[in-house]
């Protein structure tokens, strides 16, 4: 009932009381009369009372309700396209977890959500339900994206700029979030600021979900006003060329402040730039992260695994003893030639062998690819009478030098076979670096590989050039009575450009004129 039915009961009652100051004696009755009308007034006001209780109710309903709504939408503006991967704490958030859950209570916590903190997180929790973009765990401890986060298209097409703004005050940028929102879907609305100061400008750029709401803001009729006063508003492009006009920018400068501009040269984090390089280094390091292929050494027939300790090495137990493969000289003149030695036997055995020798000794040791007969000791004696002009005796090491002398043969063999492994695939490059070319892979007196003193062992006094003992599937070594030979790449062909002959004569295409093509010519 309304307010104004009650007040002829209030009338009544101040006549009654009148009445009873003048009749004293019969004031029970009067009472009864007046007891009447005051019951009749609590009634009503206990009819008007559920009204009221009702419209607060509506009333704090619809704001609950704007509350949730404008809650919903911030959390969505941090999962964004436009927002997400360009803000370097939400996306360590949303790759922290490999289905992307974030800990809502990590979300409520951010500035722009402080204003819901004291309705408490099952209220945050009640919001981000309401999202069609967003998922909430069953839990209702985590929120995440419903989709894969997309690189945003169309950005700079959908934002306009607006100025009129006046100073910051206190929620402004919710009053800014409104004032667009009339126009359509918002993706974002950010306040411009001074660089350094952080002072706001009075403008901003607005970023809508599709081209109908920026439409509808740019041609809006009246114009946007804030506070009264007409905005100054056009589409971000409009602003960038109005802006390079302004200074006078042309070419590469003007390409550039408006990257700037636009967004497509922004600084800061970038996710996509981010997951692009990476991607880019995982590419490169790819043949890297393979693993490296085994490699096997033959030597004294057998086959022995090299390890990479050492820039190549064999274990002792790995490598075989053969009994009788070596030979010691003594006697020798300060400066023995290795040639001297190979350049002899190689007359009788298939492989040249490998000999130790340092310089200034009058010993040294030879080894061969298998163990030696007694003709071939006596070969040896022989034929290698004298070393530097000085006589030798020759003689079979004890077992314990002649073990000791294997294992450095092997071990000097799976240096080299380790090296060419590694080099295999490379190509040298740069100065003196050129398949062929001097100073090249297999050039004269270069620093490429198999070179004269090139090499990485080719200058060793330790005779190792000649070695017999060879790489499993690597560099063949030199046959008795061949010209030496440089290994070369697969695609190249194995074993080819014969050292020592004469480089190859180009013919040229064009034919010699003979007399006869002369004087047809005159």
């Amino acid at each position: 009932m309304s307010a104004p039915a009650v007040e002829p009961v209030t009338e009544n009652k101040a006549g009654e009381e009148n009445k009873m100051e003048d009749v004293q004696p019969t004031g029970e009755p009067a009472a009864q009369e007046v007891a009447a009308p005051a019951s009749a007034k609590a009634s009503e006001e206990s009819a008007a009372a559920p009204s009221t209780a009702a419209a607060a109710a509506a009333a704090e309903s619809d704001e609950d309700k704007e509350a949730l709504l404008r809650a919903t939408r911030q959390v969505e503006f941090y999962f964004a396209d436009s927002n997400l991967p360009f803000d370097k704490f939400m996306w360590t958030l949303h790759t922290a977890n490999a289905e992307h859950w974030v800990p809502i209570k990590t979300v409520a916590s951010f500035k722009r959500m402080r204003e819901h903190q004291a309705r408490g997180l099952d209220w945050v929790v009640r919001a981000l339900r309401l999202s069609a973009e967003l998922e909430v765990d069953a839990a209702g401890e985590h929120v995440r994206r419903r989709t894969e986060v997309q690189p945003p298209k169309g950005q700079f097409e959908r934002s306009v700029y607006a100025k009129g703004f006046g100073k910051e005050e206190p929620g402004l940028q919710t009053r800014l979030e409104d004032f667009f929102g009339k126009y359509g879907k918002t993706n974002a609305v950010r306040m411009r600021r001074v660089d350094g100061t952080k002072e706001f400008k009075g403008s901003v750029f607005v970023e809508f979900a599709d081209f109908k709401s920026v439409e509808a803001f740019l041609n809006a009729d009246p114009k946007p006003t804030w506070d009264g006063q007409e905005l100054l508003v056009m589409s971000k492009e409009a602003y960038c060329d109005m802006k390079i006009k302004e200074k006078g920018l042309s070419g590469k400068a003007a390409d550039l402040r408006k990257q700037n501009i636009a967004g497509s040269g922004r600084k800061g984090f970038n996710a996509f730039k981010e997951m692009a390089e990476k991607d880019k280094g995982d590419k490169k390091d790819k043949g890297k992260d393979k693993p490296k292929p085994e490699v096997y050494l033959e030597f004294l027939g057998s086959r022995i695994r090299v390890h990479e300790e050492d820039g190549g090495s064999v274990k002792p137990e790995d490598v075989p003893f053969v009994k009788g493969a070596s030979l010691r000289f003594e006697g020798a003149g300060e400066d023995v030639s290795f040639d001297e030695i190979k350049g002899t036997l190689k007359e009788r055995f298939t492989r040249a062998p490998f000999v130790k020798y340092k310089k200034g000794d009058n010993w040294g040791l030879v080894g061969f690819d298998k163990a030696l007969s007694d003709e071939d000791v006596a070969y040896v004696k022989e034929n290698l009478k004298t070393l530097s002009g000085k006589d030798v005796s020759w003689s079979v090491p004890d077992e314990e030098q002649e073990r000791a002398f294997q294992i450095e043969r092997a071990t000097s063999a799976a240096k080299r076979a380790l090296s060419f492994s590694q080099n295999r695939d490379s190509r040298s490059g740069g100065r003196g670096g050129g398949r062929g070319g001097r100073g090249g892979r297999g050039g004269r007196g270069g620093r490429g590989r198999g070179g004269r003193g090139g090499g990485r062992h080719g200058g060793e006094r330790s005779e190792k050039k000649g070695e017999g003992d060879k790489p499993a599937g690597a560099a063949g070594e030199e046959q008795a009575g061949e010209k030496r030979k440089r290994a070369v790449e697969p695609d190249g062909g194995p074993n080819v450009g014969v050292r020592g002959q004469g480089v190859p004569v180009i013919q040229s295409s064009k034919k010699p004129k003979t007399d006869g093509d002369a004087a047809a010519a005159s």
